[in-house]
């Protein structure tokens, strides 16, 4: 079979020099990958590098090779182009058309998903401009992943730096795996939940679950693949922020719902994965409780905590809005998950069984989705994330319906 061809475009940022480990991983997964930088570019990574980590001649020239007319050979034949890192001056040429050198030519002549990683002082990234040059590029089906908070240039710390290669490449190979031209999350906005939330009962201990958050986080991963802006709301998963994500970190079921509550003010579609605790002690020890002397154990006293999926459920903050539940459970698994989804009020409910070994903490898991209008979809054991397209797969038509 032959290899898909990718263009990794390079603009002229300090980020460049990551770029390398980018390509290192597309040529080593089996794909074909032709450099396209700028000249800013070359000041940064000689042409010499891209070219022997690609194995592929490398040219920001329209003049070069004029008989392969390479300025619209180069677009028309890739399966993907992904800019990075994509600086602001990329962005605003890409949103307005511009046809200067070989990169911003391909952008226009290519076919294919094209993905675009910023990375920038935050305060050009915050600009208005490059604002609505992203939304621009959105609007149109290109894939702008969210740059990442960290350092920066110099002493600088903020948004705008270019997210770690390996999500990056996660990104590309899971719009290639998906084979589609265009992504069809494109200019909706989603949130998610991921992780267990945390009770504490003390300074030293607290109540929780077992959840490792990477139903959720495959989700995230899974829509931003697909083009949609994604909130993260993340309980205690100590998994690294995926590229392309807004992550909001937290810690108790009451810290979660308000997350999500703002991040849903907007959302098209909001999928509560995390599991978020039932219960949370009525008094919270200011020091670390102790052993009684007589050998007895404390007594907890517990009170309800909000339920944050009946909530949304209930009172959708956008006409339309879909909301999607999980239901962990550990008998009588489509029983009590066909009663949750009519309690809940949700329009999808993604059951399945956990335990001790089973789903927690795995990178597989098996369930089936069940929808308000009585449809059931089994999805067999299989890595999580192919359970989260699927679960995208049944929010687009819900979604498509609304518009």
């Amino acid at each position: 079979m032959a290899k898909p061809k990718v263009v990794l475009g390079v603009s002229g940022g300090i980020a460049a020099y990551k770029a390398c480990e980018l390509l290192r991983r597309l040529t080593e997964s089996g794909h074909d990958v032709r450099v396209v930088p700028t000249d800013s570019a070359l000041h940064f990574v000689g042409a010499a590098t891209w070219s022997a980590l690609s194995g592929n001649p490398v040219s920001s020239e329209v003049w070069e090779s004029v008989h392969e007319v390479p300025h619209v050979r180069i677009g028309q034949a890739a399966d993907l182009v992904v800019v990075a890192p994509a600086t602001a001056d990329m962005l605003a040429k890409a949103a307005h058309g511009l046809a200067d050198d070989l990169l911003t030519n391909t952008l226009l002549t290519a076919r294919c998903p094209v993905v675009f990683a910023p990375a920038m002082h935050t305060e050009m990234w915050e600009h208005p401009a490059t604002q609505e040059n992203v939304a621009t590029l959105r609007r149109r089906g290109a894939v702008v992943i969210e740059p990442a908070v960290g350092r920066l240039t110099g002493v600088d710390t903020g948004k705008g730096r270019l997210p770690d290669p390996a999500e990056i490449f996660e990104v590309c190979r899971r719009i290639l795996a998906r084979g589609v031209t265009a992504p069809d999350l494109a200019g909706r906005h989603v949130v998610v939940s991921a992780g267990g939330t945390r009770e504490p009962l003390d300074p030293v201990r607290y109540l929780g679950n077992r959840s490792s958050g990477k139903q959720g986080y495959a989700l995230a991963k899974a829509a931003a693949a697909r083009g949609a802006r994604v909130t993260l709301v993340e309980a205690n998963t100590g998994i690294p922020d995926p590229a392309g994500v807004d992550v909001v970190h937290v810690g108790t079921a009451v810290q979660l719902r308000e997350a999500v509550l703002k991040a849903a003010a907007d959302a098209d579609a909001v999928v509560m994965a995390a599991a978020v605790a039932d219960f949370r002690p009525a008094v919270y020890a200011a020091g670390k409780i102790k052993k009684k002397d007589d050998g007895g154990a404390p007594t907890v006293e517990l009170v309800r905590n909000p339920d944050v999926l009946a909530e949304l459920s209930a009172d959708r903050a956008l006409p339309g809005q879909v909301v999607v539940g999980f239901a962990a459970e550990t008998d009588d698994v489509l029983a009590n998950g066909r009663a949750k989804l009519r309690r809940k009020g949700c329009d999808l409910l993604v059951v399945n069984e956990v335990g001790e070994r089973k789903t927690f903490g795995s990178e597989e898991n098996e369930a089936v989705v069940l929808a308000a209008d009585g449809a059931e979809t089994p999805v067999p054991y299989g890595p999580k994330e192919a359970l989260a397209e699927t679960v995208w797969d049944l929010v687009l038509p819900r979604l498509r319906a609304t518009t």
